[in-house]
């Protein structure tokens, strides 16, 4: 299923921009992402602290990406997920949790003992992580305010 995993690094951005494009420009997600903006998101990301990212490869082609980056907790490191997207040809035939099993392994070797996410309310993408043993935090809340 998945034959190659690298990590997510500045030389290969421009596959991980265009995978990103692939993904976010379309429905559910239907943002209006630029091949600009989605470099800029991307590479700050990357120059985060405690920076983890890899790029998920099957028959030569690109499938995935996961990254975000690590922080200290009182309960130890935990991990946040930034980014999770899976290209759209394969969505729905496993690749999505292949990656996040192989990411939670990782995770797991490097004494990061939690991991937390945002996603969209009540689609599809929550629907995912559910059946992949995530559950919604009933202590926390996500609050915004838009100066716009």
């Amino acid at each position: 299923m998945i034959e190659k995993v690298v990590p997510l690094t500045a030389e290969n951005m421009q596959q991980c921009i265009d995978l990103y494009l692939d993904v976010f420009t379309k429905k559910p997600w239907d943002e209006p992402w630029t091949e600009e903006s989605a470099k800029e998101r991307l590479t700050d990301l990357l120059n985060t602290p405690k920076f983890m990212g890899y790029l998920f490869y099957d028959k030569g082609n690109l499938i995935g990406m996961i990254a975000g980056h690590a922080k200290k907790s009182y309960s130890g490191m935990t991990f946040y997920v930034a980014e999770l997207c899976v290209s759209a040809s394969v969505q729905g035939k496993g690749y999505g949790s292949a990656i996040l099993s192989r990411f939670e392994n990782e995770l797991q070797r490097h004494d990061i003992n939690s991991l937390y996410l945002l996603t969209a309310t009540g689609g599809a993408a929550q629907a995912f992580y559910e059946r992949n043993g995530y559950t919604v935090n009933d202590q926390r809340v996500v609050l915004k305010k838009s100066f716009v």
